[in-house]
């Protein structure tokens, strides 16, 4: 037997507000463009950039899933996030008669990856802990680890504390 994979794996940004609608029986339906993006040099060395727009369409499922309701309540333009679906390709007759194609991508798994530009606040979903880079100071000052090799992890929880942790190894 012969197995096949529609998958596709996407981080981009939401180009514009998601498009909520109520079908027939009840349930949701929520579609937004995600742009992701490349970048290199062409022969000259002169950077190009490319960027491509993604549809995605997200349902609630039959089984309760309210994952449209998620996207209605928490995703907005400019907003970086995780989709994982399959591609589908659509077509239909519009209403001249002529044949109209589409793709998409039918989400089937969603991860929003950081804050909103600006730092606003409202309906954050981590219920408005500090984002990354406010965190308060915690134990000793910041600029050790800056000193052991550039990273800063500084506003990570724990990551000044004492480093006599009881470690196993």
């Amino acid at each position: 037997m012969s197995r096949s994979l529609n998958k596709a794996i996407l981080i981009g940004n939401i180009g514009s507000d998601p498009e909520i609608r109520t079908v027939g029986n009840g349930g949701k339906v929520a579609t937004f463009s995600l742009a992701t993006g490349r970048t290199w040099n062409d022969q000259a060395g002169v950077k190009q950039e490319k960027t491509e727009w993604h549809r995605c369409v997200v349902w609630n499922n039959s089984k309760g899933s309210g994952l449209a309701d998620v996207v209605e309540r928490y995703v907005k333009k400019g907003e970086k996030i995780y989709v994982e679906g399959e591609i589908e390709y659509r077509q239909w007759n519009d209403k001249e008669g002529q044949t109209r194609y589409t793709t998409e991508i039918r989400v089937r798994e969603l991860m929003l990856l950081g804050g909103r530009p600006g730092g606003g606040g409202g309906d954050d979903m981590d219920g408005g802990a500090p984002r990354r880079g406010s965190a308060p100071a915690r134990g000793k000052p910041a600029a050790a680890p800056a000193a052991a090799g550039g990273d800063d992890f500084s506003d990570f929880p724990g990551a000044l504390e004492d480093e006599d942790d009881d470690l196993p190894f």
